[in-house]
């Protein structure tokens, strides 16, 4: 068992005890946004497969324009009308054209096309005012995807532009990876429900309801387990329940060092193995991870903002490796206070805010609120900066690293 590492190399020894998982599926497009792909995509064909119309008007050969202004015109005769989704019948041949919409296949024979307003026509005929040039005014062939090339590499979210990709490409089940699923597990005897009337010491129990929808959002589905209590046997029994159901189990309350605080214990009744104790970090410093059969047990404090920071900083990244995303770090970047920040930080310090791209620097604003059971001030949070261990007070215009959350 490890102590007091860091967080950083706390998600690194989790990450290596991990793999994205298996088996793989083959899932209709219609269910695969969001999705992670589990095998590099390649195109098979041309997109689009033919030279096309970027707009109604009208396909002629180039050099029988030139010379052509205003004051010279040239006059083609129209073969015939060609919509979207039809095939031209007739090919274009010297002083004739072809009437085209949006879309349509470019007839053969023909390298240019013009828009219908900028000409003058009958029902025969189409005069134009300008010299063109081959392929003036075409979608060529292959200019969106050429057969051959890598559409995308295994481990990527299927976006809504992937998705549409796919389909172009006739892959009407691309292989995903499953979606994890995470059970979640809320100790302590004085949590309540939020229908229920508080009374003596009890609290609401706002851990459940914060990770139940960090897991979902994180992609992955979730169980949640009845609170066991402050009781080290109660808490392994569900322990053992949930690590036969699920992929990865998330506790929160009772990893510090206080008389009821249980879970580590409970951890070991159930067959954990543990890896790790304490972080140097605040907040979220407070926690234990184990490991059962290769599924991870990440026990994080039942302080609400302590348990959410840890969450981004450690355990986010463990469970977008799980979906099979490539790359499951969390994006860095750098950022400068916007305010003051007043805090000295012995410990390597999370502080939340939000990003600010208004003058072209990436600013941060520090949410008030930075207590370990502040939960409000992660509302709308979309940055985690990290204040390096032994800081002073940070004056506004400091530059630190961050994480942006997904």
């Amino acid at each position: 068992m490890l102590t007091n590492l860091s967080y950083q190399e706390a998600r690194e020894l989790l990450l290596s005890r991990v793999e994205g998982l298996h088996p793989l599926i083959g899932l209709p497009l219609e269910q695969a946004a969001g999705r992670v792909l589990a095998e590099d995509v390649y195109a098979a064909e041309d997109v689009p497969p033919f030279h096309k119309s970027p707009f109604d008007g009208y396909a002629f050969r180039a050099v029988d324009t030139k010379g052509a202004s205003r004051e010279h015109p040239v006059t083609l005769r129209i073969l015939e009308e060609v919509p979207a989704g039809a095939m031209w019948s007739r090919q274009v041949t010297p002083g004739t054209a072809t009437k085209i919409l949006t879309g349509a296949p470019v007839p053969e024979g023909a390298d240019a096309t013009v828009k219908y307003e900028d000409t003058e026509f009958t029902a025969g005929t189409v005069t134009i005012f300008s010299e063109f040039q081959p392929m003036d005014n075409v979608v060529v062939r292959g200019e969106d995807v050429q057969s051959g090339d890598l559409l995308a590499l295994r481990g990527s979210v299927i976006d809504s532009a992937l998705l549409g990709t796919l389909a172009a490409q006739h892959i009407p089940e691309p292989l995903v990876y499953p979606v994890p699923r995470v059970g979640i597990i809320t100790t302590g005897s004085e949590l309540s429900e939020p229908d229920e009337e508080l009374s003596g010491g009890k609290i609401v129990n706002t851990n459940k309801f914060t990770f139940l929808a960090a897991v979902e959002k994180a992609g992955c589905s979730y169980l949640v387990y009845d609170s066991p209590g402050d009781h080290p046997e109660d808490i392994a029994n569900i322990l053992r329940l949930a690590l036969s159901e699920c992929d990865l189990v998330i506790t929160t309350g009772g990893v510090s060092v206080g008389d009821y605080d249980f879970t580590p214990d409970a951890m070991e009744r159930a067959g954990a193995e543990i890896l790790i104790r304490t972080l140097q970090l605040k907040p979220g410093g407070a926690s234990c991870y184990g490991i059962r059969n290769g599924t991870l047990i990440c026990g994080l404090s039942g302080n609400p903002a302590s348990a959410l920071t840890n969450f981004y900083a450690v355990v986010l990244p463990v469970l977008r490796k799980l979906r099979g995303i490539r790359e499951p770090r969390l994006t860095e970047l750098p950022v400068v206070l916007a305010e003051d920040f007043s805090k000295r930080s012995p410990k390597t310090r999370l502080i939340r805010g939000t990003l600010d791209l208004s003058d072209g620097t990436a600013r941060m604003h520090v949410s008030k609120g930075q207590g370990n059971g502040v939960l409000h001030s992660l509302i709308g949070c979309d940055l985690l900066a990290e204040i390096p261990a032994g800081s002073p007070r940070l004056s506004a215009g400091t530059r630190l690293t961050a994480y942006l959350l997904p």
